[in-house]
């Protein structure tokens, strides 16, 4: 029997109209958008500029009021306040106190959440590690590059154990291993049942998350589905073999000529960039005697790690 999925935000004919100073119709900012999220999915709202993305994700939030359309998210309204101890949000810039350190900083977002003394020790212990900043828990943020306070930011989300989380460029002012990072971390929160919404200029790292996508232009839905679907070639196909002698390579494709009528492409398989830089790094990280900057983690928070 098939598992029926469960629709964690459900937004339908959403649209909204931002005004002038005498109500009178500005800009369309969304213009009858009609999408869904299910339970356990990293689904990515894509698109340029002023397409509509953060002006979704605030409805979402409730830090916006819709024109017209129905929004649901975890089968409640936005504007429901009890509702909101269910999300963890991480906006494109991480907007942190620059005189609290990272474990003040953590403990400061886990009383909003009325986490008790010992859950917000253990939570914050478990994050800091799981970022690769435990070796800098006491230095003020006001200190931390770019990159070290989106790891603080990126904590500062789950405290909470959300249900559904919503990033906004969250590999923004990363180094390398950090985007690896955060993306295997999207990975195994959605396995663990955790739903994602991902926003993203980064397209490379949507392709490598996400199960849907959604492109917004003008405010308007103008392609969704999933990413393989999306992009398939469904034309043409790819045969992978293992590395053959020149004499035998030209009976292949003379073979191939004959049968299909064209010569086919033949390059070698590589690996991306990414991939290439992580493996030097990595064997660098195990000769180094300190570590000056975000550590590599070990995994996901534990109290995250539920199934």
């Amino acid at each position: 029997m098939q598992e029926t999925k469960t629709s964690v935000v459900e937004v339908r004919g959403l649209t909204k109209i931002f005004r002038d100073f005498w109500r009178r119709p500005k800009v369309k900012a969304v213009d009858g958008l009609d999408i869904d999220i299910q339970r356990g999915e990293i689904f990515g709202l894509l698109g340029p500029n002023g397409s509509g993305k953060s002006t979704t994700i605030k409805i979402l939030l409730g830090l916006l009021h819709p024109t017209s359309g129905a929004v649901t998210v975890l089968g409640r309204s936005p504007r429901d306040v009890e509702m909101k101890k269910d999300i963890g949000y991480l906006p494109e810039e991480s907007y942190l106190y620059n005189y609290l350190s990272p474990r003040e900083t953590l403990d400061f977002y886990g009383k909003l959440f009325d986490l008790d003394r010992r859950t917000l020790k253990e939570r914050t212990g478990q994050l800091l590690d799981m970022v690769g900043l435990t070796h800098a828990a006491d230095r003020l943020v006001g200190e931390f590059s770019k990159g070290m306070a989106r790891r603080i930011g990126l904590a500062q989300a789950l405290i909470n154990d959300p249900e559904l989380i919503i990033l906004d460029e969250p590999t923004s002012g990363l180094d390398p291993i950090g985007c690896r990072q955060v993306k295997d971390l999207m990975v195994t929160l959605a396995k663990r049942g955790k739903t994602i919404l991902l926003s993203s200029h980064l397209l490379a790292d949507v392709e490598d998350v996400c199960d849907r996508v959604a492109i917004l232009y003008n405010g308007k839905l103008r392609a969704w589905g999933s990413v393989n679907e999306l992009l398939q070639k469904q034309d043409s196909v790819r045969l992978t073999l293992p590395l053959q002698p020149p004499d035998r390579m030209k009976e292949i494709l003379a073979l191939v000529r004959e049968k299909i009528g064209a010569s086919p492409e033949v390059d070698h398989p590589s690996m991306n960039l990414e991939q290439f830089f992580l493996e030097v790094v990595e064997k660098a990280d195990k000769a180094a005697t300190y570590q000056s900057g975000a550590a590599r983690s070990e995994g996901v928070a534990k109290y995250l790690s539920h199934d």
